[in-house]
């Protein structure tokens, strides 16, 4: 008892307001609590809506709802881009998901359509932010892409010396021109296979 009036005294002092990722619908007796199974969801990472179905029993008591997507339709909104889930049962009563990689960051809305047991569900409610995976990634891809840039000059540098330098050959021994060509071929392969690994990667 009194660690909790401890922490509530720190976040009254402190104004931290604690933040609940998960959003509960109501639809009659029943709760359907949606949000993502790893948080912070991240561009580019696997991740999955989650859903928890229960119903209210009366005094406090809650059970989990089975098979609870029979007739039921869960969509993914993102303006005016929406895709139906493909909603998959969980090992745990009640609790269902649908693997989704987000491709950008942002608010997504979740829509549920159909019937419960009998009851209409027409409900949508927004699940938290789609961040970037620099919030995590370390170092961060932006520092790897100028790395990369950076590499890329390096080489354009080293193939304008090696054209001054076969030019300079070229002139003082007209017989070596072949050579020279050869050269200056290897050097633009080489220029042109770090931007094509360049372009992989991004």
């Amino acid at each position: 008892m009194k660690a909790i009036l401890l922490l509530a005294l720190m976040i009254f002092a402190t104004g931290i307001t604690p933040v609940f990722a998960h959003k509960t619908i109501t639809v009659d007796q029943y709760n359907i609590e949606v949000g993502w199974k790893d948080e912070p969801p991240l561009v580019g990472q696997q991740n999955a809506i989650t859903f928890e179905f229960s119903t209210d029993e009366g005094n406090g008591v809650s059970s989990a709802v089975t098979n609870a997507f029979k007739d039921l339709t869960a969509t993914i909104n993102s303006g005016s881009v929406s895709k139906q889930l493909d909603v998959l049962s969980d090992e745990k009563p009640g609790s269902y998901y649908a693997k989704i990689i987000p491709t950008q960051t942002g608010p997504l809305t979740i829509s549920l359509q159909g019937t419960l047991n009998g009851i209409q569900v027409n409900e949508q409610t927004e699940v938290e932010d789609v961040d970037n995976i620099n919030v995590i990634a370390f170092p961060p891809t932006d520092a790897s892409g100028s790395s990369d840039i950076a590499k890329i000059k390096n080489s354009l540098g080293q193939l304008q010396q090696d054209v001054s330098q076969i030019s300079q050959v070229g002139s003082a021994n007209s017989g070596k021109s072949d050579y020279a060509v050869l050269a200056l071929g290897i050097g633009a392969a080489g220029v042109i296979l770090a931007v094509i690994s360049l372009v992989k990667r991004k």
